[in-house]
């Protein structure tokens, strides 16, 4: 590394573009981790942030993870983010907004391609796309790659909720298995869903209580404070909400002895990784098991295949976080440095 440039998840990022439109009042970033695989793919948050310095932090941290789950997912594209500024909880990103966003993404000729994320949809994708082509998660054909990635995600992510739990705690199904589910919006909700037709036992939280509590009726779940999930008495704990929620001080509070879910970023730090091995506690790295979504959008955006090629590369999700368990179990080390070291190589890093 040749700097870090005052932040310390800098990790030698070809490019991080900050951008600012008078017109509209669009603050964003667009983070260009590595295109040594192909065109930096990765979807386009909207989030209030503290500061600007967390916001830029975030930036980081997502596009290298893009990196990495592009890699671990064979697809032939590098790891990139946006990140759109809200200037305060609960606003709403504008079209003018969304406009300069797609101009921002054009100005760079390829070299990032965005897609849904977290407070955005596919309609809002529609209007980024008036001003870019470089944009993926756009509605498609019936049978066709793309469209909104949230339920790809989720079956990626049930998938290997599944093949963890059968590694972790040697369940042949999820009958009866105590599931643990932190955030229930696209990803999450959908994970629940299929969890609960398999008869597992959930227990849902969320931050928005009345999204949880509907669920958890639609299901006949529990439910509980978010406040209290990840330390919740259950076999697996399911983060599908935002990340950073496995520190130093939550791990020691965990009683499910794996960790699977569709959050990004779950870790909050390096050191993080070694404290859940340590803890005996069997993870599933977050940017092996959500690659669902990475996977249908850059299809879309590449041409290759369609819904039947999509699915085909979800359900070797598991396969992957084999490998990774596999490494593990033979050097000692954690799931995350296993993780990272295979994308890396890959990457070429």
């Amino acid at each position: 590394m040749l700097t870090d440039w005052g932040f310390p998840d800098f990790d030698d990022h070809e490019g991080v573009h900050l951008f600012s439109d008078r017109d509209s009042g669009l603050s964003a970033i667009i983070a260009v981790h590595s295109s040594k695989l192909g065109p930096a793919a990765g979807g386009v948050r909207f989030w209030h942030y503290a500061d600007h310095r967390a916001a830029i932090t975030d930036a980081l941290r997502l596009s290298r993870g893009m990196s990495y789950k592009n890699a671990m997912a064979d697809l032939p594209l590098g790891g990139g983010k946006g990140v759109i500024l809200a200037d305060r909880p609960g606003a709403e990103v504008t079209t003018a907004q969304l406009e300069a966003f797609g101009r921002a993404t054009e100005s760079l000729g390829g070299r990032y391609v965005t897609a849904e994320d977290v407070g955005m949809s596919e309609e809002r994708m529609k209007v980024v796309a008036s001003q870019t082509r470089h944009v993926s998660g756009l509605p498609v054909a019936a049978g066709g790659a793309g469209g909104d990635p949230g339920p790809v995600t989720a079956r990626g992510v049930y998938l290997g909720v599944k093949a963890a739990a059968k590694r972790g705690l040697g369940a042949s199904d999820m009958r009866g298995v105590r599931v643990a589910l932190q955030g229930v919006g696209s990803v999450g909700g959908g994970v629940a869903r299929l969890l609960a037709a398999d008869g597992a036992k959930l227990t849902l939280a969320d931050v928005n209580v009345e999204r949880a509590r509907a669920l958890a009726v639609e299901l006949g779940v529990d439910v509980v404070d978010a406040s209290a999930i990840l330390s919740h008495d259950a076999d697996l704990f399911s983060p599908n909400a935002l990340g950073a929620i496995l520190t130093e001080q939550s791990i020691p509070t965990l009683k499910a002895k794996v960790v699977a879910g569709g959050a990004n970023n779950q870790l909050a730090t390096r050191a993080d990784g070694q404290r859940l091995h340590d803890a005996g506690v069997l993870y599933a790295p977050d940017y092996v098991i959500n690659a669902g979504g990475i996977i249908n959008v850059g299809l879309e955006y590449l041409g290759q295949g369609d819904r039947d090629e999509v699915m085909a590369r979800v359900d070797r999700i598991p396969l992957r976080l084999e490998q990774v368990w596999d490494e593990s179990a033979r050097t000692g080390d954690p799931e995350s440095e296993v993780a990272d070291r295979i994308a890396q190589q890959l990457i070429g890093r």
